[in-house]
């Protein structure tokens, strides 16, 4: 004698929940990769102090050297775009981006990039820095 079929919960991979409340539902649920236990939490994604991404230039997170080794002004100016994805993958809800390293006169007028350029040279202005000097000139300041 079959048992008589129990309404119950199924859980997605992603921890979406479904009630199976009949034997074709259960059935038509377990295709799809429905379980019956809720998955595991994975752990918080805010990071203890020192987890922060390596930003040495050894890991290619930074622009080339163009010739000879030094910080600086010598470093090239920023984040590569490989620096960036990693720092973002690190980083769950960061909104860094690469520099608009397009000149000036090829941008559209209002355009987000122009934008985002504009700002950038409005707020580093007082950067004496070789380095600081070294961002500007990346940004076309």
């Amino acid at each position: 004698m079959a048992k008589a079929f129990k309404v119950h919960n199924m859980y997605s991979k992603t921890g979406i929940k479904k009630v199976a409340s009949t034997e074709a539902q259960h059935e038509a649920l377990s295709k799809l990769g429905y379980i019956h236990t809720p998955p595991k939490k994975k752990d918080s994604p805010l990071k203890k102090k020192g987890d922060a991404p390596s930003r040495k230039k050894s890991k290619g997170y930074y622009a080339k050297v163009k010739k000879g080794k030094g910080t600086g002004e010598k470093a090239g100016g920023g984040m590569t775009a490989k620096g960036v994805a990693k720092y973002r993958k690190d980083n769950p809800g960061s909104k860094l981006k690469t520099a608009v390293t397009t000149p000036p006169s090829k941008l559209k007028k209002g355009s987000k990039a122009a934008k985002r350029r504009k700002a950038f040279c409005a707020r580093s202005k007082s950067w004496k820095s070789e380095r600081g000097l070294a961002a500007r000139r990346k940004w076309n300041c």
